[in-house]
């Protein structure tokens, strides 16, 4: 592919995707500008590798994998487990300041489903958020993670187990994620 027609590619595929794969690597490393990083990161990679591509999947999911793998290599390294996390209050209150008490109340109901998601384990954490946010079929999610589709559908269904679990328990004690 010569060098124009790839770049008029990747910047389509920027236009399209790049909102969706920052919302994405955000869902890992729960910074707004780290997952703009891992995006870019991601970009480089697909147009490094845009003459490799085989099509044997759709480009979404291609950049979905290359956007997980560019998050869980950031996780795993020396910076990020130096580095410090915001407080997930700071964040809530600011962003609850000026709304009215309906959409409060819509926001907090949101905030704490995110919250139980987030504190779910990776594997079922992950599955999750590709299924219920991000709208990828089963098929699509065994080939963004890697896995066998009978794991993904195992692990959506514990994941939901644990999900309405720690629901029930935050109803009963009365506990705010």
């Amino acid at each position: 592919m010569e060098k124009g027609a790839k770049e008029d590619l990747l910047e389509e595929i920027m236009l399209k995707h790049g909102d969706d794969l920052v919302r994405l690597a955000f869902n890992y490393v729960k910074d707004k500008e780290t997952a703009k990083d891992m995006v870019q990161n991601s970009f480089i990679k697909c147009y490094e590798n845009l003459d490799e591509f085989r099509y044997d999947s759709t480009i979404k999911t291609w950049l979905y994998r290359i956007t997980v793998n560019q998050c869980k290599d950031y996780l795993r390294s020396w910076h990020y487990r130096k580095v410090k996390t915001k407080s997930v209050f700071v964040h809530a209150l600011k962003s609850i300041s000026s709304l009215t008490e309906n959409e409060v109340i819509k926001k907090s109901e949101s905030e704490e489903m995110k919250s139980l998601m987030f504190s779910l384990p990776e594997s079922y954490r992950e599955v999750i958020y590709l299924y219920y946010y991000k709208d990828l079929s089963i098929p699509e999610i065994a080939e963004v993670t890697n896995l066998n589709p009978n794991t993904v559908k195992t692990r959506l269904r514990r994941g939901k187990q644990r999900m309405k679990r720690l629901l029930e328990e935050a109803e009963v004690y009365g506990e705010i994620y």
